[in-house]
């Protein structure tokens, strides 16, 4: 199986880091955001690694625009990717960077999982809420989120 994880730097990469265990004797891949930290996680975790650059928008002038530009600059480097892959599964734990690639995944009829944060205690993140309409499992890791949120499952802490 080829396993497609994305996820954005920080917090969100650093949880799924801690699944890492769990993809082993897979052909996994990793999307993340182009950092000085990330450019060495193809070596430490033994994974084929895509770094994309991050567009933060800083400037409060035309930021709609400017936000919109960048998610098509990470829309299509994440089609090329994806074209380039065929991953059977996309696996996030979040941030911005796993929408395009999580719907992208769904239109070819691929397995999209999401695993919110632990720190999501009474929301969905807006990744989250962006993806629970498509996702084939969405893992939450507070059990009365499932009671607001129908779709999600509780598997207990994952993270």
């Amino acid at each position: 199986m080829k396993i497609c994880l994305v996820c954005s730097q920080g917090g969100h990469l650093t949880e799924l880091m801690e699944l890492m265990d769990a993809f082993k004797g897979h052909d996994a891949f990793l999307v993340t955001h182009d950092e000085k930290f990330t450019r060495s996680m193809g070596d430490v975790y033994h994974i084929k690694t895509y770094l994309i650059k991050d567009f933060l928008v800083r400037s409060l002038r035309f930021k709609a625009l400017r936000i919109l530009g960048n998610i098509a600059v990470i829309s299509w480097n994440e089609v090329r990717i994806f074209l380039s892959e065929r991953p059977d599964i996309v696996i996030s734990t979040g941030s911005e960077i796993a929408i395009p690639i999580a719907y992208l995944a769904k239109a070819f009829g691929k397995r999209v999982v999401f695993i919110e944060s632990l720190c999501r205690i009474e929301d969905l993140s807006f990744t989250g809420r962006a993806i629970y309409p498509i996702a084939d499992l969405f893992l939450v890791q507070w059990k009365h989120l499932t009671e607001k949120y129908q779709r999600s499952r509780y598997e207990g802490r994952i993270l």
